[in-house]
């Protein structure tokens, strides 16, 4: 059997933000088959995105967990409801905020936000715990994919 990830280049020093939108193994990502858990995806499953609908999946990037990469406690219900389950996410991944904190940080009622600007000790928390890696879903562009109900950025394409 084939890997049906693509390894991102093992270049001198990891760029954090080429891996920004990135997602540990076990997180449950809604397609059109139902929540299935991001390492068993596949180029073509069609990923349910909330900006786009179904849209295909072009490719699946496995990442090694950079040394320096910070990592956040999202606890399950922590931003309005969701997530469905406690997660571990990189402190640089983007989520779609829209509770009462995108009104109160940006006098808007939806935002784009990295986690670590939502940092509050309690819901969301700074963590020791690493993924043994990351895996990045690649689209013709950007999207708000479900992680786990939490809705998140896709890698830019």
């Amino acid at each position: 059997m084939t890997d049906p990830f693509a390894t991102a280049p093992q270049a001198g020093g990891h760029a954090l933000h080429d891996i920004r939108a990135a997602l540990p193994p076990g997180t449950e990502i809604l397609t059109l088959a139902g929540a299935l858990p991001v390492e068993a995806l596949y180029p073509g499953e069609r990923v349910i995105t909330r900006d786009a609908g179904a849209q295909p999946l072009l490719e699946i990037t496995r990442h090694p967990v950079p040394a320096e990469m910070r990592f956040i406690h999202v606890s399950r219900d922590a931003l309005g409801g969701k997530p469905t389950r406690d997660l571990l996410l990189p402190a640089t991944q983007t989520v779609l905020l829209r509770d009462w904190r995108a009104q109160a940080m940006f006098g808007t009622r939806a935002a784009r936000v990295a986690l670590s600007r939502l940092v509050d000790g309690e819901h969301l928390r700074w963590s020791e715990a690493r993924p043994g890696a990351l895996l990045s879903l690649g689209f013709k562009r950007e999207h708000v994919l479900y992680a786990d109900g939490l809705e998140v950025m896709s890698a830019p394409a």
